[in-house]
């Protein structure tokens, strides 16, 4: 009788881990399917611009958003100083710079980012730049990172912004543009107050330069980001 009832409950827990067995091959073949049909339709090209990445249900990844019409794209050629065309998963911040060359146009900063990938001269890049009359460029895609923010360019936007003089102190313009770009990607991405941060609260450099040395300003833009609280 007792021999019986082993069997019995052999045959049980068979019956329960056989299902569960099959459902994990099930979705392991699916995520590699998934993964190569991503890869088929997606693969790192430099005409393209397209990036591989896993799928969204592993990584925690959310699509960017669509680009709002009141901003340019001219996106950087892949490159392995200003575009390396790596995967940004998750975004958890968003980081606010300053170029740091007075009186220098968007346009301008851009071109520079784009002349690395033939100089080396350095890594550098952004996802965005606002220059003196407000005008924003995308030269990286959300969906990769950009060389600016150090250790957190793995996880943060970008954006660098174009000022008149050496204090650094932007035009109404750009601040405008600022302010409304940083609400924008803060709505999408859900992000708090805490996680807009200067370059200088990653890595102790001076930029924005008028944000470190004006830290009452700072906090104006992020109550007019996120409203006084």
């Amino acid at each position: 009788m007792r021999t019986q009832r082993r069997q019995v409950k052999r045959r049980g827990r068979r019956g329960v881990l056989r299902p569960l067995l099959l459902l994990a091959l099930a979705l392991g073949l699916g995520v590699v399917l998934y993964v190569g049909e991503s890869a088929a339709q997606n693969p790192l090209d430099n005409d393209s611009g397209s990036v591989f990445s896993l799928p969204s249900f592993l990584t925690g990844h959310r699509d960017p958003p669509e680009t709002p019409d009141w901003v340019t794209v001219d996106l950087l050629t892949v490159n392995e100083y200003s575009r390396p065309g790596i995967a940004l998963e998750r975004v958890n911040g968003i980081v606010i710079h300053y170029v740091g060359n007075p009186g220098t146009t968007a346009q301008a900063n851009r071109n520079y980012f784009e002349s690395l990938a033939e100089t080396g001269e350095t890594h550098a890049s952004s996802h965005f730049v606002i220059g003196l009359e407000g005008e924003i460029i995308q030269c990286v895609p959300l969906d990769e990172i950009a060389y600016c923010s150090n250790d957190r360019n793995s996880d943060t936007i970008s954006i660098e912004c174009c000022h008149p003089g050496e204090d650094g102190a932007f035009t109404q313009e750009t601040y405008d543009s600022l302010v409304k770009l940083v609400t924008f990607l803060a709505d999408y991405y859900e992000l708090d107050r805490d996680q807009v941060i200067r370059h200088y609260d990653v890595t102790g450099k001076l930029c924005p330069l008028y944000y470190v040395e004006h830290e009452d300003a700072w906090e104006q833009f992020k109550d007019d980001v996120f409203g006084v609280q």
